[in-house]
């Protein structure tokens, strides 16, 4: 069975780096076996690519790919903590967040970018719980912001 970091290599995926806080928090927390990463913009060398609402400024499907920029920034940010992408039993939960035009109701897709990010790099222990949540701004007027909870060895 292909470890994550090689399932990443298949994708034609590298890591970022941690993305540094705006602010003050930490990448990451750990408590225990439990490890939550701090909410991920989808920034790319320290940009965002987009900004706006979704289905205003931002359609769905780009907001799905910044979702999944999300979902590889947070990939990242465990990396860091853990050093070996293996000790990932199980995503445990993500949150995503969709600064959203007023009639937008496709929030679930446009998470769905990161959630199946995480099934292709950790395969039945990416499947996890879910929120997608609606917004009405998010830092830096971002269209998406990600974050999870992976239960670790």
């Amino acid at each position: 069975m292909a470890t994550p970091e090689e399932r990443l290599a298949e994708l034609g995926l590298e890591l970022p780096e941690v993305v540094r806080p705006l602010a003050a928090y930490a990448p990451t927390a750990r408590t225990g076996n439990l490890v939550y990463t701090a909410g991920q913009l989808p920034l790319v060398k320290g940009e965002l690519p987009a900004t706006g609402k979704v289905g205003a400024e931002v359609s769905p499907e780009r907001a799905a790919e910044l979702a999944r920029i999300c979902g590889l920034n947070m990939i990242a940010a465990l990396k860091a903590e853990l050093g070996d992408l293996s000790r990932v039993v199980r995503i445990v939960k993500v949150v995503g967040f969709v600064a959203s035009a007023p009639d937008f109701t496709g929030q679930p897709q446009v998470i769905n970018g990161a959630s199946e990010l995480l099934g292709e790099v950790f395969g039945d222990a990416g499947v996890h719980a879910r929120s997608a949540v609606g917004v009405s701004v998010l830092p830096k007027d971002a269209p998406v912001e990600v974050e999870l909870i992976a239960e670790v060895s």
